[in-house]
């Protein structure tokens, strides 16, 4: 037990003394003239913490690292920043990772959440998974930061999500019921590079206000986006499964948008085989730049200024009072568990 509370003491104080023994360092500057070019700032930041940082496994330095790095970048962009601290066990050990949040305000105080997770597997550099996210969470957030925008947005950079959730599911079970009842919607982006098919997927029925208004937009400006078209019964069209960040807010009932690249009519018809070409590229070693641009050239670029493009234009117009005048429906029971989340391809 004492070895057990000494590495908990030990992990806390690594965490923040590398978040400290920086606080004080200059964030990494890109010139002005990327943001008013959809995707083009959410590449370098991708292509940071690929390759300056590396893989970022959940419970090491360069998750602490990439962690950093998106702090200084909302604190450069200049929203105001915190930084959540949680444990969790694993294989009987404990681990220390963080959530990184940012605050917009706008002209209605409740809240939107935009999150996407900065860790990824050992294999590869979790370019798509999950640098690209991060990227358009950061580019975005710079976009809207002089935009009032119909409600207040919380951007949040999850950790340890390929260890189970751990950030999004610690982040939830902060949440007060005030919190709770005063979020509009939580927007997910997860591994937006590489599949051969962008989509949207959102809660079911009324609730599914993010994915629709996403796809009127997408529509509108003539952008390849889909949705789930419900090949697989298990998965109704529009929807998806409980195997990222969307998941514990989901299960508080707060209403969901999901923004992936995959495609859903191969494979197991999941969504877990992400290309015709090369099945799924997340969690290999071809999780990278060299591979994706030499095997899908232009794919990245499109990808990610499409997700910018569809993803700025509904947070400047997603208002809850006009996108649901219907009386809203009983909220489910609040559940801040965490059950086995399903995995995609788990049998």
């Amino acid at each position: 037990m004492k070895k057990k509370l000494s590495l908990l003491i030990l992990a806390l104080m690594v965490g923040v003394l590398f978040f400290s023994s920086v606080a004080g360092a200059a964030p990494k500057s890109y010139p002005p003239s990327l943001v008013h070019k959809p995707g083009k700032m959410s590449y370098e930041h991708m292509n940071y913490l690929a390759y300056d940082i590396g893989p970022r496994v959940a419970g090491t330095q360069s998750e602490i690292a990439a962690g950093q790095y998106i702090k200084g970048q909302f604190e450069r962009i200049g929203l105001k920043t915190s930084v959540q601290q949680f444990n969790y066990v694993r294989r009987g050990v404990t681990y220390t990772s963080s959530n990184i949040i940012a605050y917009k305000p706008g002209k209605s105080s409740k809240q939107i959440i935009v999150g996407a997770h900065y860790d990824s597997v050992a294999a590869g550099r979790g370019v798509d998974d999950n640098a690209s996210g991060v990227g358009i969470v950061l580019e975005v957030a710079e976009v809207l930061k002089k935009i009032k925008t119909p409600h207040s947005i919380v951007f949040v950079a999850f950790g340890a999500e390929e260890v189970g959730l751990q950030g999004s599911n610690y982040y939830a079970s902060q949440m007060s019921d005030a919190d709770i009842d005063n979020t509009v919607a939580m927007i997910n982006l997860d591994s937006l590079a590489v599949g051969d098919k962008m989509y949207v997927y959102g809660s079911p029925g009324e609730d599914g206000f993010v994915r629709d208004l996403a796809l009127k937009i997408a529509a509108q400006k003539k952008l390849n986006v889909g949705t789930n078209p419900g090949v697989n019964p298990d998965y109704p069209a529009g929807t998806t499964g409980d195997w990222s960040d969307h998941a514990p807010f989901n299960r508080l009932g707060i209403p969901y948008g999901y923004l992936e690249a995959t495609n859903w009519e191969l494979g197991d018809l999941d969504g877990y085989t992400q290309t015709e070409k090369h099945g799924g590229v997340w969690h290999t070693q071809n999780d990278t730049l060299e591979f994706i641009e030499k095997e899908f050239p232009g794919r990245i670029q499109e990808h990610l200024s499409t997700f910018s493009i569809v993803l700025t234009d509904v947070l400047k117009s997603l208002d809850i009072e006009k996108q649901k005048p219907k009386p809203k429906k009983e909220k489910k029971v609040k559940d801040k568990t965490k059950p086995h989340e399903k995995v995609r391809g788990e049998k």
